[in-house]
Parts: C-alpha cells; sequence; structure tokens
C-alpha cells in the first residue's frame, strides 16, 4: 500500500507546470502585440531634399497653372461684367421706350372710353396691357394711323425689351460661373503656395544649404547648355552672311527690291524687339506676384503682355492665349523678343534675350531676373511680330 501511494505524487507535481507555461505564452503574445504596435506608430521618415526641392518644384508649376487659369478667367470675368452692365443699360432703356408707348396707348384708349366708343369692360384689359383692348378687331378699323403706329412701337418695344431682358439673364448666369471660377482659381493657387512654404520652412539649416547647393548644380547646368545654343546661333549667323555675300558677288553686287524689302521687314521686327527688351530689362528686380500685371510687380505672362505692349503690339493675356499668337519658330531660330513657353501644361513664359538666355517673372518669392531657358523643360516658342 506505500509503494502505491508514493507513484501518485509526480502527477501532481505535473499539473503544477501547466499554468506557467499558459503564462509565458501569453507573455510573448503581449510582447509580438506590443512590438506590432509600436511599428505602426512610427512615424514616416522625413523627405530627403531631393524629394523635398522635387516636390516644391511640382507645386509651384501647379500654383503657375492655377494662376493662369486665375488670368483667363479674371480678364472674361472683365469682360462679361462690361457686357452686363451694358445689356442692362439697354434694358432700362428699352423699358422707358415701353413705357411711354405704353402711356400713348393709355391716352388714346381713354380718349375713346370718354367719348362712349368702348364699353367699361374693355378698361378690364387697358388695366394691365393696352394692346389687349386695341387687338380687338372691332375697335382696329376705328383708329387712325397714327393710333395703329402706336400699337406697333409699343409691340416692338415690348418684344426688344423682352429679349434684352433674357440676355442681360444670360449673361448674369455667364458671370457666376466665371466668378466662381475666379474664386476657385484664387484658392488653388494659395493652397498650391502654401503648401510649398510648408515644406521649405521643415528644412533645417543644412537641408537648406544643400538645397541651395542643388540649385546651383541646376542653374550652372542650364547656363552650360545656354551657351552651347548661343555658340551654334553665331555659327548659324556666320553662315548666313557667308551665303548672302557669295550671293551678292554672283548676282554683280546689285541689291534687288526683294532683299531690299527683307531689310526692311527685318529692321522694324529688330526695333519691336529692342523695345521689348528695353522694357524687360527695366523691370528686372520687381517681385513676382501671381495675377499682376504691373507696374510694380507681374506674373510671367503679365510681363511678357506688357513689354510686348511698349513696343505697340497687343498680346493675349495668358500663357494659353499667347502661345497662339505670332508665328511658332525652333529652339535653334530663336531671336530676341521670341517667347519661350515652358512645361507641357505651358504654364509659363519668358522673353528671350539671345545666346540661350530669358528675361522672365520665375516664381513666388522671385524677382523679375535673367536666367537660362534651359532651367526649365522647355514646350515651344512663338514671334508674337
Amino acid at each position: 500500500m506505500p509503494a502505491l501511494a508514493s507513484h501518485r505524487k509526480p502527477r501532481t507535481r505535473v499539473r503544477t507546470t501547466a499554468p506557467a507555461v499558459g503564462l509565458t505564452t501569453a507573455a510573448l503574445a503581449s510582447v509580438t502585440l506590443l512590438s506590432t504596435q509600436s511599428a505602426m506608430a512610427a512615424p514616416d521618415p522625413k523627405p530627403g531634399v531631393e524629394e523635398v526641392q522635387k516636390k516644391v518644384d511640382d507645386l509651384y508649376r501647379q500654383a503657375g497653372t492655377a494662376t493662369q487659369q486665375y488670368n483667363r478667367a479674371k480678364e472674361a470675368s472683365a469682360a462679361q461684367r462690361a457686357e452686363v452692365d451694358a445689356l442692362l443699360d439697354d434694358v432700362a432703356k428699352r423699358a422707358d421706350k415701353l413705357n411711354e408707348a405704353r402711356r400713348t396707348l393709355g391716352a388714346y384708349a381713354a380718349a375713346q372710353y370718354r367719348s362712349g366708343s368702348i364699353t367699361p369692360n374693355a378698361t378690364f384689359f387697358l388695366a394691365d396691357d393696352p394692346q389687349s383692348y386695341f387687338d380687338q378687331s372691332q375697335l382696329m378699323d376705328r383708329m387712325t394711323s397714327r393710333q395703329q403706329q402706336a400699337i406697333t412701337d409699343f409691340r416692338t418695344q415690348q418684344a426688344k425689351a423682352s429679349k434684352k431682358r433674357a440676355e442681360a439673364v444670360r449673361s448674369l448666369e455667364t458671370l457666376t460661373t466665371t466668378q466662381n471660377t475666379l474664386r476657385t482659381s484664387k484658392q488653388d493657387v494659395q493652397t498650391k503656395l502654401g503648401e510649398a512654404r510648408n515644406l521649405l520652412s521643415k528644412l533645417t539649416a543644412e537641408e537648406k544649404a544643400r538645397l541651395a547647393e542643388i540649385e546651383r548644380k541646376k542653374e550652372a547646368g542650364a547656363r552650360r547648355k545656354a551657351e552651347e545654343l548661343a555658340k551654334q546661333q553665331a555659327a548659324a549667323k556666320a553662315e548666313a552672311e557667308r551665303k548672302a555675300e557669295e550671293a551678292a558677288k554672283g548676282s554683280g553686287g546689285g541689291s534687288g527690291t526683294g532683299t531690299g524689302t527683307g531689310s526692311g521687314s527685318d529692321s522694324r521686327a529688330t526695333t519691336k524687339a529692342e523695345k521689348v527688351l528695353a522694357f524687360a530689362r527695366a523691370q528686372i528686380g520687381k517681385p513676382y506676384v501671381w495675377g499682376a500685371t504691373g507696374p510694380a510687380s507681374y506674373d510671367c505672362s503679365g510681363l511678357t503682355q506688357a513689354a510686348w505692349k511698349s513696343a505697340g503690339v497687343d498680346i493675349p493675356r495668358t500663357t494659353w492665349d499667347q502661345v497662339k499668337t505670332g508665328t511658332r519658330v525652333a529652339t535653334a531660330d530663336l531671336r530676341p523678343g521670341d517667347l519661350v513657353f515652358f512645361y507641357d501644361d505651358i504654364s509659363h513664359v519668358g522673353i528671350y534675350k539671345g545666346d540661350g538666355m530669358m528675361i522672365h517673372a520665375p516664381k513666388p518669392g522671385a524677382n523679375v531676373r535673367e536666367e537660362s531657358i534651359y532651367y526649365m523643360p522647355i514646350y515651344g516658342s512663338v514671334r508674337p511680330a
């Protein structure tokens, strides 16, 4: 009997170890859960300087696109406001004419009523619309030609007034839509610029220095490309002059009418380009302000529009319309005064000054300056005149 009792004790010890195993498993699960939560709660890594620069440049480009949308809506709004004002003035004038015609008809109707030629029931029609009274066939025969002309005038003025009122309503609806677009574009510009400023404000002094170094390298690379273009253009010009001299010698040195006409045309174009560049140079150092057209500040298309206006040439307000003005030219054939457009969305423009360089209003926070045309991806170029 004692031997049997000794065999029961190990079973009790085995059972007491089970809770320890369970506790260890629970602890491991808790550690795993905390590790997972910590990993999930870890903040995103801070973007590198190169990534910040790319984002900022893209935000500035988007702001430029929104600026052109704002410029277009603002111009359209001004034109539509002028149209609405003119229509409302016209409606008021026609209302006066309509009231005058109504008074004339009323005078005729009152005279006939006093003479007893109409029944009292007819005064019901006369109260609101004299035409309803005069439309009665039995009375039309009694009217003089002067009275009939008064009816015709009333009907004419009534129709014109109704037409003008309808036009004014449509114009007001269009104006409202344009003004909504104007507000949306303005908010879009401000949002994009705010995002760019926020990204830049988070950079440390060291990161800002690195960003400035990246910018210097970008500018240096663009300037080298400009120098290459300047050499190519100089070589092409020298070759053209050589061929012109040979052609002149071959023709006996005479100057035909065709050559003279061409020279005169080139001379006029050169004079305009000189005025454009003189104006643009005078604006260097003035701040870029989106939506501005001068004289204290400009956005990119505001500067180009003002510069060409100084030469007596009116071009549209936005880059999207300016690119359709004049003659398209290849980059290799650029001349001073030509307009160079950038990005696939044609959201920026500058004035070519020669040697691969341009004068432009770059972006918020920067002033009007000279810069290589290769600083941004070129879309195309035009010669306004």
